[in-house]
């Protein structure tokens, strides 16, 4: 197996960052979940992370309510593995079509069972850790539903991008263990995801560059900038046990620059984890599957084959019934 793999597409790394660009666009808010499973339109459902008010809800409308939207692989049982969504978009929306819908239904046709997180934002008061929470129930939720999702529990992909990259990599490196004697079944398994897959990941969200996307400075929140950078700055925690990861990224990206990236990549190397990068000269920020440059799109070819080296698509042998 690959240890790790470093490619660069496209030129060289700039010396200097370009400053000031924008973020990607936002998208329509999600659907709200009912207390049951709902949305089961075109075999899609929506449901609650937590049957009653979520932890530090603000109130019980749609934005305090967290969610996983559930997609099936062509086949009822599929090929056994998982992936779970994070979309970006600041922390303050979600950017639910690109970084969510097309890549739950890229994951999908390719037999994976897909689920896209709706995790709560800052817009609507929540900030961290909140929405680590979100990510870890996601994730335990997914694998205590692992035989009714017809999925093996350890094979569990998280993908993120942007803001939802950070958000990824920090449920990689800051899960929580099951607790084997807890009253509710989802918490006694593990939040760690098996696999990790981070797309232009805002891993400096909390750092000190000011003259980029910067959580506490858009928040205006720099009196606990801090205190949130030693908590939840995902490149502070890594280990040899977090998950084999997948990065790509773009090296004219003027909104999350490529070295925040390269940060995290760095310190997976470091600790002995296996690591593939894949950065292009062009795309920009928020290029989610491609922007219909051949080159660019070309970068699901090397996560597919990627996946492939750990066996995820071949499909789970499960015992035969009598």
């Amino acid at each position: 197996m690959r240890k790790f793999l470093f490619i660069v597409m496209g030129s060289l790394i700039p010396a200097v960052a370009v400053i000031g660009a924008r973020g990607q666009a936002p998208s329509p808010k999600p659907p709200c979940a009912a207390p049951a499973d709902n949305y089961a339109f075109m075999g899609i459902k929506t449901v609650r992370l937590w049957e009653g008010d979520a932890p530090e809800a603000r109130g019980n409308q749609c934005e305090d309510i967290p969610t996983l939207t559930i997609f099936d692989p062509p086949t009822p049982v599929g090929n056994g593995s998982a992936v779970i969504v994070f979309p970006g978009g600041g922390y303050h929306t979600l950017v639910a079509s690109r970084e969510g819908r097309q890549v739950a239904d890229w994951f999908a046709a390719r037999g994976f069972k897909a689920f896209i997180l709706s995790y709560r934002l800052s817009a609507n008061g929540y900030l961290l850790p909140v929405p680590l929470l979100d990510a870890r129930r996601a994730i335990q939720t997914v694998r205590a539903h692992a035989a009714e999702y017809h999925i093996d529990p350890n094979r569990i992909v998280v993908a993120g991008f942007s803001a939802g990259g950070h958000l990824a990599a920090l449920a990689a490196t800051r899960p929580v263990s099951g607790d084997p004697s807890s009253a509710d079944p989802i918490e006694r398994v593990s939040s760690r995801p098996d696999y990790l897959v981070v797309g232009y990941p805002w891993i400096g969200a909390l750092g000190d560059d000011m003259d980029h996307l910067n959580y506490c400075k858009t928040l205006n929140i720099m009196d606990k900038c801090a205190a949130l950078r030693a908590q939840y700055s995902p490149d502070l925690f890594v280990t040899k046990d977090d998950p084999p990861t997948f990065w790509v990224h773009s090296i004219d990206d003027k909104v999350v620059p490529i070295e925040q990236g390269m940060r995290f990549y760095l310190a997976l190397l470091k600790a002995g984890v296996p690591a593939e990068a894949h950065l292009f000269g062009h795309g920009g920020h928020g290029f989610a599957l491609g922007k219909g440059d051949p080159e660019l799109d070309g970068w699901t070819v090397h996560l597919e084959a990627w996946l492939r080296t750990f066996g995820l698509f071949t499909p789970v042998v499960r015992p035969k019934t009598r």
